[in-house]
């Protein structure tokens, strides 16, 4: 049994040492970096974590991003796109141009401590479910290591961080990209955390967000009902017809709502009611039908009720563009940088979370598999990211941060990242990006390839912001 520790070992230890020697000096240099600033990014994370502050209202999450990059050197502009908590931070000149996205918005009702079984930090407090506060940590760790090297003049070009706000709820990145922020940018590199690592190859799903408000006549329920016209019953009326419509689009159709506002008494026939609607497909082309026909129901719903209604787009998102080329230069330095190592209480902590939420207790996920096949219809959520990746070429990335099968948007991934199996993705990330974003930095044939195929998927598309006119919908102060 020693015996076969030992050459387990000293196999180990092989492989580290043959990718310490694939590794250049100039992505030793940046693994040096990353590590120099490690500390600081993971508080950077934690005290985002703390604040889980949610869409469009992240003002200290977004400062205390756009402070670290600003004492680290960067030219950093606040505000931008007429978000307060948007903002782009630059450093060298020329080309090409390589730009990294960092998020930091929260979700409403998931608060939790640092701990494997439910237990609120705040109640009813917000959480980063989705692991947000890492997102930006990694993502600004990568770029202050590749302005390192600009500043000592190993390698030319222009390096910028994307703080981009609201990706949960209004998608801040469309407005971004409406004031042409990757106008001149050559390539886009992102990441997200996951339960597992991987070059993302994968799309994701086209969506839009609408609102729908009946208006009817209020009237005592029980005196006189007759003179009344029920709000509420437009509501139910046109959730019944979205219910029913489910058996009639394809799989790849997602269709959910959310009553905002139902009717405030028993005694009183309503006269207002509001609904929060989403429809989604793996394509806009197909998203854009469905929505059509959503729109046209509520009209049926308001003739069967004899009320009002109203329509209302906040604001809708492409599903992501792929790129193979990026992908497979991601893959590279994932396969340099191997998998994630876990402690034992890292692996216990990971195995009570998948018990607590009736998973198979095996872990983490941190094995580097073979690029995937794209898939044509693939399942999952949506991203603004969509949006970026129709305007400039996009490489995404996925790393994990939470044990395998874990439930997103819950609070056993708000648990991970206020730990460290949390920080320990977040600084993987930040190597990986920072790693890839150099190949491009040093081979102008890479970035030509990356482009030539976005080009190619993209085709003769025209890029069309599903927005209304007007600035971003940010919340009025209290």
């Amino acid at each position: 049994m020693k015996k076969q520790i030992l050459i387990l070992v000293a196999l180990f230890l092989s492989v580290q040492f043959l990718q310490a020697q694939k590794l250049t000096k100039n992505k030793k240099s940046l693994i040096k970096s990353i590590e120099k600033h490690q500390n600081a990014l993971i508080e950077i994370s934690d005290n985002i974590w703390q604040l889980a502050e949610t869409a469009f209202e992240e003002t200290q999450s977004a400062k205390i991003l756009a402070d670290y990059a600003e004492k680290n050197g960067f030219t950093v502009e606040r505000g931008i796109a007429e978000m307060p908590t948007a903002f782009v931070a630059s450093y060298g000149s020329g080309k090409p141009v390589i730009s990294v996205l960092g998020e930091f918005d929260a979700l409403p009702g998931i608060s939790q401590k640092a701990s494997p079984t439910k237990d609120p930090l705040v109640e009813k407090g917000n959480g980063h479910g989705c692991g947000h506060n890492l997102f930006g940590a990694g993502s600004l760790g990568a770029a202050i290591a590749i302005k390192e090297l600009i500043e000592q003049g190993k390698i030319k070009g222009t390096v910028k961080f994307f703080g981009t706000p609201s990706e949960e709820k209004f998608f801040g990145k469309i407005w971004m990209v409406r004031a042409g922020l990757w106008d001149d940018v050559d390539v886009n590199i992102s990441w997200h955390p996951s339960a597992s690592i991987k070059a993302d190859v994968q799309s994701s799903l086209a969506l839009v967000d609408f609102k729908i408000e009946f208006f009817g006549q209020a009237a005592h329920a029980s005196a006189d009902p007759w003179n009344g016209r029920s709000a509420s019953d437009a509501l139910e009326l046109y959730t019944a017809g979205i219910n029913y419509y489910r058996e009639h689009v394809k799989p790849t159709v997602r269709m959910h709502y959310h009553i905002q506002d139902g009717g405030q008494v028993v005694n009183v026939v309503p006269d207002y009611s509001r609904l929060w609607m989403r429809v989604r497909d793996t394509k806009r082309s197909g998203m854009m039908p469905v929505y059509k026909r959503a729109m046209e129901m509520a009209k049926g719903a308001a003739i069967l009720a004899n009320v009002d209604y109203k329509v209302s787009l906040i604001s809708g998102i492409y599903e992501v563009l792929v790129n193979r080329a990026g992908g497979e230069i991601m893959q590279k330095n994932l396969e340099l940088l191997g998998p994630i190592k876990y402690t034992e209480s890292e692996t216990a902590f990971g195995k009570k979370i998948q018990e607590v939420t009736g998973k198979e207790q095996v872990g983490m996920d941190s094995a580097i598999n073979p690029l995937e096949k794209t898939k044509e219809h693939p399942g999952g959520g949506s991203t603004d990211v969509g949006d970026v990746s129709w305007n400039v070429a996009n490489i995404n990335l996925g790393v994990t941060t939470a044990p395998k099968d874990t439930p997103w948007h819950s609070w056993a991934v708000v648990a991970c990242g206020g730990m460290s199996i949390g920080h320990k993705g977040l600084i993987y990330a930040s190597k990986a990006m920072s790693m890839t974003m150099l190949d491009l930095f040093e081979n102008p044939t890479l970035v030509t390839k990356v482009k030539d195929e976005y080009k190619l998927r993209k085709g003769d598309a025209v890029y069309k912001a599903i927005v209304p006119d007007g600035p971003p919908p940010i919340p009025k102060t209290k």
